[in-house]
């Protein structure tokens, strides 16, 4: 838990967006904000009200997929002070929270001091297969990502990530007096530094060659027997199962270890490792 200077916020109700990355919710965001009336939009870093950044940091500026999650769940405490003082000289707020699970937005929330999303709305329940498929596609091939504010926002902030603009017409209620008057909704359509064709990919081959390097380095003593890799959207997974000496302090040596692993693996590579779980098998004499 992150606990900074500043009171909690309150008077805020919190609504989330919860998809996995690529899925479209940056792009859907304003037309759910406005359906439940939110003033202020949380997404990838950024605070956003009535089409412009008005706090934060966009983690799409970042160079590495690593930086850009930890600026996107608010990692630096000068980030949460920016957003924390912003909210908290506004009266009357609702705020939608944009996640890839329900387990980032409530870290996003309690980061923020916040109280917890009141309802969680998920992408499949507003995006059709075909739309979340489309959107998914033009993520991998085309490395398209949106922010959710007109373009002249996001060159003012970011020029460098920026590369077109899309803009959403919608109808609001027919007036007898003067007709249908479409209400626009501009996003932004940018190429993170960390999503360009050219980055690199590890194996899961590679990767557990670094873990078992690590390990040797940290204690000689500790055999390796399994390693199981998972990659998913938030980072990697490794689950290790271990033989260990008799006499090794299982409790501080192996949360040692498993600290050591991530922070060795992530200096060197810059790709996240989310979690390591390990599994004592044996004890040697």
């Amino acid at each position: 838990m992150f606990w900074d200077s500043w009171l909690p916020c309150k008077g805020i109700k919190v609504y989330a967006l919860v998809g996995e990355s690529g899925t479209g919710k940056s792009f859907r965001a304003k037309l759910v904000a406005q359906k439940y009336r939110a003033d202020f939009i949380i997404d990838d870093g950024l605070l956003i009200k009535n089409n412009r950044i008005v706090a934060g940091h966009s983690a799409k500026k970042e160079k590495t997929f690593l930086a850009a999650v930890k600026v996107a769940l608010f990692d630096k405490k000068s980030q949460r002070d920016e957003v924390a003082r912003k909210l908290q000289g506004e009266t009357s707020k609702k705020l939608l929270i944009l996640g890839t699970s329900e387990k980032m937005v409530n870290k996003i929330a309690a980061r923020l001091q916040l109280p917890p999303p009141s309802k969680i709305i998920k992408i499949e329940d507003i995006a059709s297969q075909a739309d979340i498929e489309n959107a998914i596609r033009a993520r991998r091939i085309e490395g398209k990502h949106v922010i959710p504010v007109p373009s002249v926002e996001v060159k003012r902030s970011y020029p460098l990530i920026f590369y077109d603009a899309i803009r959403i017409f919608k109808r609001s209620r027919v007036s007898a007096a003067i007709g249908p008057t479409p209400i626009v909704h501009e996003k932004s359509v940018v190429r993170p530094e960390y999503s360009r064709p050219n980055k690199v990919n590890i194996s899961e081959a590679a990767l557990s060659q670094m873990v078992l390097h690590c390990v040797d380095e940290y204690n000689q003593q500790i055999r390796i027997k399994q390693i199981g890799v998972k990659d998913d959207n938030m980072g990697y997974r490794l689950v290790m199962t271990i033989d260990v000496a008799s006499g090794t302090q299982l409790g501080g040596n192996i949360h040692e270890l498993q600290q050591y692993i991530i922070n060795d693996i992530e200096r060197y590579t810059g790709i996240l490792i989310e979690e390591v779980n390990i599994i004592i098998d044996k004890i040697i004499p």
